[in-house]
């Protein structure tokens, strides 16, 4: 019974992202290669990236994506506890926005376009006062030859909204809360 309303309360926060309007992105690379799939590499800077998130010497930027979507928290001993993301990450391509990846429980970043996918670890935070925090993750695996094959660190920038409610909750309840933010990708260079 869980995981079936897990299924519905995540399938309904993705399709609402999806319906919505998509956030502009951009995409990019640092040390100019090779143009991953998907990717728009007429990119614009990307954010600022506090110390605490930049990621190892060694790896290139290869994908700049704005996300729109939600946190859902699920209420656990009468607090608000993250279950899992649920958002749509899309960059500009001819003028209009098209999804790229599925973001979601894991975290694991799914792509729209070929299927290709990584998993990933938080392994800094950097709080922002009244929005969820910016992150950098490291890979824990990934799958497929598209625009997440070999991705190696993850970063959360710009994030906006998403914040776990700061009012009491009592047993199984659930709410979705809006936000926004940057991804970055890297893989390690060539």
């Amino acid at each position: 019974m869980k995981l079936a309303r897990r299924l519905i309360l995540t399938t309904t926060a993705i399709a609402a992202v999806t319906a919505g309007t998509l956030i502009s992105a951009t995409a990019g690379q640092a040390t100019p290669t090779s143009k991953p799939a998907g990717a728009n590499t007429k990119a614009a800077a990307t954010p600022k990236i506090p110390d605490s998130l930049k990621v190892p010497d060694g790896h290139r930027l290869t994908g700049v994506f704005n996300a729109k979507g939600v946190q859902t928290y699920t209420c656990t001993d009468g607090a608000w506890k993250l279950l899992e993301p649920a958002a749509t990450l899309s960059d500009k391509k001819d003028g209009s926005h098209r999804p790229i990846a599925l973001h979601s429980r894991g975290p694991v970043w799914v792509s729209t376009v070929d299927g290709s996918a990584v998993n990933a670890a938080v392994v800094a935070t950097s709080p922002k006062s009244g929005t969820i925090p910016e992150l950098l993750l490291e890979s824990t695996g990934t799958r497929g030859t598209g625009v997440f094959a070999d991705v190696s660190y993850i970063q959360r920038l710009k994030t906006s909204g998403g914040v776990a409610p700061t009012t009491a909750c009592t047993g199984s309840d659930q709410t979705s809360v809006p936000y926004s933010a940057v991804y970055t990708f890297y893989k390690p260079a060539k």
